[in-house]
């Protein structure tokens, strides 16, 4: 099982600053353990200041929930059975995609958090991040 490590962390946050850079689109990354520690923070040239905490709530949802917060957007609208969730956990919880829990032999070992630009290129940029994690 891969843990979360300072080393790992630093892993994550290259290769999503480099798939960053690529789309061209700052990006404020956090890396968090299974216990939602931080462990790894990175804010790219000129990303948005209100990205360092979207990025780290992101992380956080992902590892608390074990669900990406693309899938936590699709449960918590309206209608839905998880409706209202981003109201709970002090306002931590965020319903938009760029949060992704990292899997160790099928466990939630930790989590990726990325903000600074769409909902879809902040998706794009954890990805990045996650297959970094995966090819370790």
């Amino acid at each position: 099982m891969t843990d979360v490590t300072l080393d790992v962390a630093k892993e994550l946050i290259a290769a999503a600053e480099a798939r960053a850079d690529e789309i061209d689109v700052p990006m404020c990354i956090a890396v968090m353990d299974d216990g939602a520690n931080l462990v790894g923070f990175h804010r790219m040239d000129d990303a948005l200041l209100a990205s360092i905490s979207i990025s780290q709530n992101k992380a956080y949802s992902a590892v608390s929930l074990k669900l990406d917060t693309e899938t936590v957007w699709e449960v918590s609208q309206p209608g839905e059975s998880l409706y209202g969730l981003g109201n709970t956990n002090d306002g931590r919880i965020i319903t938009f995609g760029g949060g992704i829990p990292l899997e160790s032999d099928g466990t939630v070992v930790g989590g990726i958090g990325v903000s600074g630009g769409s909902a879809e290129e902040d998706v794009d940029v954890a990805s990045a991040a996650v297959e970094a994690f995966e090819s370790l």
